[in-house]
């Protein structure tokens, strides 16, 4: 069994007020509790991603705060592909966690205060293909086994408020088991 790691650090912070592709990176971000990233067009209780918001706007948020790990860019970069923090709308790009590995429910403890619960995997869309033609199959493919793999980041909703910013470590705190295996939110 191959050891996983669920400590690391954050590389960079992102916010957007619009809701485009790519998002702005900051000094810091302030997380809301039970909100999201503040100043983001993707904060609030109920569901912001405009898609869903179409299909449901009473859902709940399940996508307040959006994580990428570095070592994807690093991955991806050789395949011939350009991705820095914040060009895929994260909110915080980390590194040295194993970020697609966390059970749902996971709780990450980000810098002083900050905590997100990890509510589930992202989606990739087609957006990604728009931006860099070729890279959409390298984030979301299928295994040899025929299994649906996501390598977008993950999901997760703000259980405590705090500010993050680079260098600020993350620690994990995993849930009971039996663990619940991220899946799409």
């Amino acid at each position: 069994m191959i050891e996983k790691n669920f400590e690391g650090s954050v590389v960079a912070v992102s916010l957007d007020d619009a809701h485009a592709f790519s998002k702005n990176q900051k000094s810091a971000i302030r997380l809301l509790e039970g909100l999201g990233v503040e100043g983001d067009a993707h904060m609030g209780e109920l569901v912001q991603h405009r898609s869903r918001v179409r299909a449901n706007p009473n859902q709940p948020n399940l996508r307040q705060v959006h994580l990428i790990h570095q070592e994807l860019f690093e991955e991806v970069a050789s395949k011939g592909f350009t991705v820095a923090p914040a060009d895929m709308g994260e909110n915080i790009t980390t590194c040295g966690i194993d970020l697609l590995s966390l059970p749902t429910g996971a709780v990450l403890h980000i810098g002083e205060d900050a905590e997100v619960e990890i509510t589930g995997l992202r989606n990739p869309c087609s957006q990604i293909e728009n931006w860099q033609p070729g890279l959409l199959k390298e984030l979301v493919f299928k295994d040899d086994e025929g299994n649906l793999v996501r390598k977008a980041g993950v999901m997760g909703i703000v259980r405590k408020g705090g500010l993050v910013k680079p260098d600020d470590r993350i620690t994990t705190t995993l849930p009971e088991e039996p663990w619940q295996k991220l899946e799409r939110v």
